[in-house]
């Protein structure tokens, strides 16, 4: 069954503050169901940095799944599947030691942003998948060459903080049961593919967030090394087959 799937929301705006659950969570958490089901998702993970919440609401055919963001002494991983930790100590834990637990709660393992503000990638951190990040998709072809020299998969995900980005860049998956425990399975077996889609507000988030980054110094280095191609958002696959209106999610 092939399902569309964004693997990295936030329900908070801002995480200037130690990671914990915020009054804000549940409205956050339910403007982002609100618009991953307008645009047609099968699935949504809320990972917020270092603390897992569940929430007590009807998501009616969208399926919720649970993870963390972990801030380990490399930097962030994503952990999702049926039963990530509940709460972890940022710059406490290496790559190997996320890693461990996660496989140990039946999670995987996904690098995110994996040029931006990341090490991780400089380790032999032996994670389930790398992410093409929909807040900062320009490097796509050095996420593809990453995943090759590795032989990972790669996922999609939004980095959503904002209900406007859910779904931006998102994984279609082949599963055999649309539950957490499915979904990790299918990033654990490669039954991956990401998607990044280009609408009007996006283009100019994404340019607004690079600016961000750049400040920063969180993608020092990337600027130069990626194509005059990457610096447009693109809508593409591993495969490198081209994209129709068909790939867009359902509701999109």
């Amino acid at each position: 069954m092939m399902v569309d799937v964004d693997l990295h929301t936030h329900s908070r705006f801002f995480h200037g503050f130690p990671g914990r659950p915020t009054p804000y969570d549940e409205v956050g958490f339910r403007l982002h169901v609100a618009v991953a089901q307008a645009r047609g998702l099968d699935a949504m993970a809320v990972t917020n940095h270092d603390y897992c919440t569940e929430f007590d609401v009807d998501t009616g055919d969208l399926t919720i799944v649970p993870g963390i963001e972990v801030s380990s002494t490399a930097g962030h991983l994503l952990v999702v599947g049926p039963d990530p930790p509940a709460q972890t100590k940022p710059n406490m834990m290496t790559p190997a030691e996320v890693i461990d637990l996660a496989h140990d709660r039946g999670c995987v393992v996904v690098l995110p942003h994996p040029f931006r503000n990341s090490r991780v990638r400089e380790t032999d951190a032996a994670v389930d998948a790398v992410e093409i990040n929909g807040k900062h998709p320009k490097p796509t072809s050095l996420v593809e060459d990453l995943a090759a020299e590795r032989d990972l998969p790669i996922v999609g995900g939004s980095d959503a903080h904002y209900p406007i980005e859910v779904g931006r860049a998102f994984t279609r998956m082949d599963v055999e049961s649309l539950t957490p425990a499915g979904i990790a399975d299918a990033i654990r077996e490669g039954r991956t593919d990401y998607r990044i889609v280009r609408r009007f507000p996006d283009q100019y988030l994404r340019a607004l967030y690079g600016l961000v980054h750049r400040l920063k110094g969180h993608t020092k280095g990337v600027a130069e090394k990626v194509t005059p191609e990457d610096g447009a958002p693109v809508v593409g696959s591993r495969s490198g087959e081209p994209r129709d209106e068909s790939d867009a999610p359902k509701g999109s």
